[in-house]
Parts: structure tokens; C-alpha cells; sequence
């Protein structure tokens, strides 16, 4: 090959390399706990990383792991995204009781709406005023709450309050499990992932999750009945973030840490919730073409639980407020942001 010809093949290379090296100048690994199909995977993760990364012009790679394939238990979610195992996550305070009790502010029961994009909105503006510091250890993206958790049960639907006796639940959080403490069940905390095998050998009898998530787990072909409380309020819901490591935004240039900042914040907490109430939908209307009892509870038998849930907010009050935190203040803000964005 002649030098000239040699010089121009080096500079083509050349300009290739250059070329992908501008195109993509980082890769950044998100991890979550569930299946890619399900609602918040399918209709929020994935096409929030496909935003990102055209608004970049191909300058960020997001690569999503469900399943926790990159390894790990759901509860360390957190400090994989703090430590920097990954560079993002989604992940549930829950999981770690009394880590961020602030957020349990959302996960009372009957604070949140049925609308989870309403309801996220609110989560958004809570987590700005109240979050700031005990998460300042990560880069929040997002904050949501998920749908209207429903029971899901084995044999007859759970009617009244009464028929929370005796059973044994599944339980996602310290407010939820402590509601069906008050109403006779015997809640067992697990990450949801675990739910079907533990519903499958009979650890438990049923539990509560919502529903975008009941075919993914084909919880819907263990339970027989699912019942939901009437109105306009959740009977309990759970918090979860959509955050980065500190570390990896920094890293990022100031030009592509603007197009995190553009896919952050109140509208993508919404673009999150809106994909739970997507989710809900349809997994329950899968749920209602089976011989499944799908049920809504009365009106009296929903005043009575949340009766009974009345009494636990009181008691999480005097016991949050003892241990430091503004309890009464962060309660009222809750509500009085979720009324703001369900008008």
C-alpha cells in the first residue's frame, strides 16, 4: 500500500474512533429489583433511558438490569447507588425500616390518591422539602409512590376488616404492616419478588401489592380473590426513588448534566406514577378475564378500616415527633400537597 493511501486509511480510523468516542462518552448502569415487564420498567425506566440518551446525541449509554442481575438483594438498592456499585437505581426505603422515616409520611394509610401521577407530584414536592438532607448522600431523579395497593388472597375476598383476622400477609412496609397488625393479620415483610414463592409453599395466605405487578409475579394464578377499599384514598402505599451516585453525575460534563436535569424532577416523578396507573389498569382488566373475585369493599366497611388506621396515624405522630422529626407538619404537608395536584 502506497504512504498516501496508508495516511488516508489512518486518518478515516482515525475519524471513526474520534467520532464513536463523541458519541458516546459515558455508560451508565441502572439497576432495579423487578421484571423488565413490568409498568414502571416498561413505561418509565425504559423510555426515560431512551430520552436521555437521544437528548444526549448519543453522549450517555444507560444500560438498565432488572432482576438485580448486577447482584444484590432489593434492600441494598441504596447503597449500591450511594457506593457506587451502579450509577443508578431504583430503590425502596421501605425495605430498610427506619432509615428515612420521613417518607413513611406517603405510606400512611388514606394519604395518598388513586391517582399515583396525582399522588407523585406531591411525593416530588414532599421530597424537596423534607428529604433533601437524610438522601443528600445520593442525586435524587425522581421520587413516586405506587397505585392503590389492593389484598390479594387465596379463597374468599377480604371483605371488612374483620376478615384480616387471623391471616397471614404479606406486608411491603412498616405503616402498611402495622395497619394489618391493627386489624388481626399477621404481616410478613419481604420484598415483592418474593411474594409468589411465599404465597406458592403457604408462608403466606395472601398479601398486599398493587396491581401492575400482580400478572408479572402471576400472583393473580396463586390468590384466588383481590379487594380494594372504596373512595378516593389508597389504604396504604410505598415510597421509592429514581436516584443516581453523587460521583457518577459529577463526573458527567455540564453539558450532559443538564440533560439529567431536564429528565428530572416533578414532571418525570409524574411520568413515573402515570406509568403505575398504566400498569394498574391493565393488569387488572388481565386479572378480570380470569374466574379471579375482583372486589370493592362498602363504603362502611372502608370507614371502619380507616377507622381503625386512624389511631395507628396517631400513634406514628407521638412516635416520630418523639424521635425528632416535625410529624404533624410532614403529615399535613402530604395531604395538603396531594389535594393540591388531585384538583
Amino acid at each position: 500500500m502506497s504512504i498516501s493511501k496508508t495516511l488516508f486509511a489512518g486518518a478515516v480510523a482515525l475519524a471513526l474512533t474520534t467520532s464513536a468516542a463523541v458519541a458516546q462518552e459515558v455508560t451508565l448502569r441502572f439497576q432495579h429489583f423487578i421484571s423488565p415487564k413490568g409498568a414502571v420498567p416498561s413505561l418509565f425506566m425504559k423510555p426515560w433511558a431512551e430520552k436521555v440518551m437521544a437528548d444526549s446525541g448519543g453522549k450517555i449509554k444507560i444500560e438498565l438490569y432488572p432482576g438485580m442481575q448486577l447482584g444484590g438483594k432489593p434492600p441494598a438498592l441504596y447503597d449500591q447507588i450511594r457506593d457506587g456499585v451502579i450509577d443508578g437505581g431504583w430503590a425502596l426505603p421501605a425495605y430498610t425500616p427506619g432509615r428515612f422515616p420521613e417518607t413513611e409520611a406517603f405510606e400512611l394509610p388514606f394519604v395518598t390518591s388513586k391517582s399515583t401521577e396525582n399522588s407523585s407530584k406531591a411525593a416530588w414536592e414532599f421530597a424537596e422539602k423534607y428529604l433533601k438532607e437524610r438522601m443528600s448522600d445520593v442525586h435524587l431523579i425522581a421520587v413516586h409512590v405506587h397505585g392503590p395497593g389492593a389484598v390479594h388472597v387465596k379463597g374468599d375476598p377480604v371483605m371488612k376488616a374483620a376478615d384480616f383476622a387471623g391471616k397471614k400477609l404479606r406486608g411491603p412496609s412498616r405503616a402498611a404492616n402495622n395497619l394489618l397488625t391493627a386489624m388481626g393479620a399477621t404481616p410478613v415483610g419481604m420484598p415483592v419478588p418474593a411474594f409468589p414463592e411465599a404465597l406458592s409453599k403457604g408462608v403466606v395466605e395472601g398479601g398486599v401489592i398493587p396491581w401492575e405487578i400482580v400478572v408479572p409475579l402471576k400472583v393473580h394464578e396463586l390468590a384466588d380473590s383481590h379487594s380494594e377499599v372504596s373512595g378516593d384514598k389508597s389504604m396504604y402505599n410505598t415510597f421509592f426513588i429514581w436516584a443516581m451516585n453523587k460521583t457518577s453525575y459529577a463526573n458527567l460534563s455540564d453539558e450532559l448534566k443538564a440533560v439529567i436535569d431536564a429528565n428530572s424532577g416533578l414532571e418525570t416523578s409524574a411520568w413515573a406514577g402515570r406509568a403505575m396507573d398504566q400498569g394498574d389498569a391493565k393488569m387488572k382488566e388481565i386479572v378480570g378475564k380470569t374466574d379471579n373475585k375482583i372486589v370493592m369493599m362498602s363504603d362502611e366497611a372502608t370507614a371502619e378500616i380507616k377507622s381503625i388506621a386512624d389511631g395507628q396515624i396517631a400513634e406514628w405522630v407521638k412516635t416520630s415527633t418523639a424521635n425528632g422529626l416535625p410529624a404533624q407538619a410532614m403529615l399535613d404537608d402530604a395531604r395538603a400537597l396531594v389535594e393540591k395536584h388531585s384538583k
